[in-house]
């Protein structure tokens, strides 16, 4: 099994460590993976020892925030230089912005009629890489959890049985501080042309994460990015039904791209998603075909050890 999308608590989100998720994989069956954190290679390192001792093969990742005529974006490089300052100036250029925007989503949160505290938000995120980070599934896992917000009419939707429940603190993030949504906080982040090029000048591929969600109603858009030389699309996701992962495939054929696989398990955030439930149909030898490129980049950098 392949998954090639996947966060350990390297990200904001994420609740596993790094070994953690190796153990997970092995005990999935899942045989080639990536770490692909939020704006931060730091896990790959750690990842990378782990699978080797369980014989699982690894593909160094990221996950970076990005933006294309107007709208945010997250592409995945692979088989990057994962040590690379490029990296870790990506990673700087984020947490010099967090603590700014996770006030302004307090108060934007406040707005709503949520009476909660700054005290609260770092209660949740101490011990955490990101300490001064809140996430929009932060503000829910605390407002979900007041007691006396049991029948608040926002709420309702993601409480066990509701239209949102399904991933609850996600999907209250995607509804509430999304790009667009009211409790949104402006972050400062690249162009996709400087992140592809990044990625390339790293040794890595570039592929456009989870394609059905931030290219909603905005389809159009695809040429352009195909266009700006990225390599690849995450066509199997879990966030995508078959057939629209079946035309997200044929459109990376059309333009000359691979398709990848990737669940983005991030462990209590997104507790519908499993390892590996990405819904990939294609062969394992079909698929494996497909991610010739990326295979090649795994065999390198072993050699190279």
């Amino acid at each position: 099994m392949i998954d090639l999308h996947m966060h350990s608590n390297y990200s904001d989100d994420g609740e596993f460590t790094p070994l953690e998720l190796v153990e997970k994989c092995a005990a999935q069956g899942v045989d080639l993976m990536a770490v692909t954190d939020h704006n931060c290679a730091c896990a790959n390192k750690e990842a990378k020892e782990a699978a080797a001792k369980r014989g699982i093969r690894y593909l160094t990742g990221i996950e970076i925030d990005c933006t294309y005529e107007g709208a945010d974006f997250h592409v995945l490089g692979y088989g990057i230089d994962d040590a690379s300052l490029d990296f870790a100036g990506v990673e700087e250029n984020i947490s010099s912005q967090v603590q700014e925007a996770s006030f302004t989503m307090l108060a934007k949160t406040r707005e709503l009629g949520f009476e909660v505290t700054a005290e609260e938000m770092m209660e949740l995120s101490k011990g955490s890489r990101w300490p001064e980070s809140w996430t929009g599934e932060m503000f829910a896992e605390v407002l979900l959890a007041k007691p006396e917000y049991k029948d608040h009419p926002l709420l309702l939707p993601y409480r066990p049985g509701g239209a949102r429940a399904d991933n609850a603190l996600v999907n209250f993030y995607w509804d509430f501080y999304s790009q667009g949504k009211p409790c949104h906080a402006d972050i400062e982040i690249p162009e996709m042309k400087d992140i592809i090029d990044m990625i390339h000048q790293n040794h890595g591929l570039a592929v456009l994460a989870h394609p059905c969600v931030n290219l909603k109603g905005r389809e159009q858009l695809l040429g352009g990015i195909a266009a700006l030389g990225i390599d690849g699309i995450e066509a199997f996701s879990s966030y995508h039904t078959q057939k629209q992962a079946r035309e997200r495939m044929e459109q990376a054929k059309a333009y000359g791209l691979f398709y990848t696989c990737g669940s983005d398990f991030h462990g209590k955030t997104k507790p519908s998603i499993s390892l590996g439930g990405h819904g990939c149909t294609v062969s394992k030898d079909e698929l494996e075909r497909e991610l010739g490129k990326l295979l090649e980049k795994v065999k390198s950098k072993i050699s190279q050890e």
